[in-house]
This record gives C-alpha cells, sequence and structure tokens, in this order.
C-alpha cells in the first residue's frame, strides 16, 4: 500500500485495520447504518475507517475547547480503563475508569462528585448511566460507538470497535495526539511520545 493512499489519514490505513478499529459487531442499529462500510460474509459490520479518522479529528477540536480538568472520560469496559487513564493523564482530564458510582454526576453530596463540562464515554451502552446523568445536567456527550449501539443521546459519534484492545488503544492514542495538537501542548506528531502499545490493555 502507497503513501499515496493514505494521504489524509491520520495513520495508515494498515494501521487502523491492524488494530481492528473497523471491526464491528453482527448486529448494527440504524443509528449507525451512515457509518457502516459493508458487511462481511461472516455477517460482521465493517465500519469505515476514513469516518472513524475525520471524527477523531472533529472529536479532538471539540474536546480541546474546554478546560482540561472539565473533561470526564469513562469507561466501564475493562479493556478502555488503561487507554482511558492514558488519555486522560496526557491531556489533564478526569477519568472514572470501572464502575460508574451513580450520582457521581449529579449529587453534589456524594464524595466522589464531579462537575465536568464534557463527558467522553467509552461505550455509551456499558456506560450508560454515566451517559444518563450527562444527559441530565445537560453536558455534550462525545462517545466511541460500535456498529450495533444506539446514538440519540449522543452528540458526537466516533464509529470505531470498542470492544476490541488495540482498537481502543488506536482511537484513545489518536484523541490524545490531535487533542494535544489542538490545545497547542504538542506542535507535531513527532513531538508526541506515546506509542499505541501504552495504551493497550494487558490481558
Amino acid at each position: 500500500m502507497t503513501d499515496e493512499t493514505n494521504t489524509g489519514l491520520l495513520v495508515s490505513e494498515d494501521i487502523y485495520l491492524t488494530s481492528g478499529v473497523h471491526i464491528g459487531t453482527q448486529q448494527k442499529s440504524a443509528d449507525m447504518k451512515q457509518f457502516i462500510f459493508k458487511v462481511r460474509s461472516d455477517g460482521l459490520y465493517v465500519l469505515d475507517v476514513k469516518q472513524t479518522d475525520q471524527r477523531i479529528r472533529v472529536a479532538a477540536k471539540f474536546l480541546s475547547r474546554f478546560p482540561a480538568d472539565k473533561i470526564v472520560v469513562v469507561s466501564a469496559r475493562q479493556y478502555g480503563q488503561k487507554p482511558a487513564k492514558v488519555f486522560a493523564k496526557a491531556i489533564g482530564a478526569q477519568v472514572i475508569p470501572g464502575r460508574f458510582v451513580p450520582g457521581s454526576l449529579t449529587n453534589p453530596a456524594l464524595p466522589q462528585y464531579i462537575e465536568p463540562e464534557v463527558l467522553l464515554a467509552t461505550d455509551p451502552a456499558a456506560d450508560q448511566q454515566a451517559v444518563a446523568e450527562a444527559l441530565n445536567i445537560g453536558v455534550p456527550i462525545v462517545a466511541l460507538c460500535d456498529a450495533n449501539n444506539e446514538t440519540r443521546n449522543v452528540d458526537l459519534v466516533i464509529p470505531t470497535n470498542n470492544k476490541g484492545r488495540r482498537a481502543l488503544a488506536c482511537v484513545y492514542w489518536l484523541l490524545t495526539r490531535e487533542t494535544l495538537k489542538e490545545k497547542k501542548m504538542i506542535e507535531k506528531d513527532s513531538d508526541f511520545k506515546l506509542t499505541i502499545d501504552d495504551f493497550e490493555a494487558e490481558l
């Protein structure tokens, strides 16, 4: 694959494909139809990595408008917890890995209460409590959405495999890099020293 075919993507298409970013589920929601590239012979829906790439850029621009410490990243999914933590640490956001305590965004009496200005969810289905609370307090929701996700409560969809270790690492890695560039914390890609491996959850 030559570089010409990769023009315009944040990384070579090979990196997206080998990370499995495009591998969807065997169910698709009506909401996600626009992001589906094709259906494979085994019934898996394949996501369009060009749209994933474009949405990562849009999400990075959007997130960069908020004070970093007012961005809250959530991941109930095991494989999303490490990439979510690395992203949060790199940009200075807050992270709730693992179980989300109900009321964390809505009940000021709780010790873990936080007031976000934007929520980044690893999977709107697994993180439904956090999404519901963000909706309740009226903060925008950015979410990594797989082929089967319902997106009606999501303001900004990043279409991707949100279950695979490597796919989650790849998307969070790029989102971190692009957000840092948008925030002018780094100037160019080569200033970004973290690798996909740094984001990938251990088995």
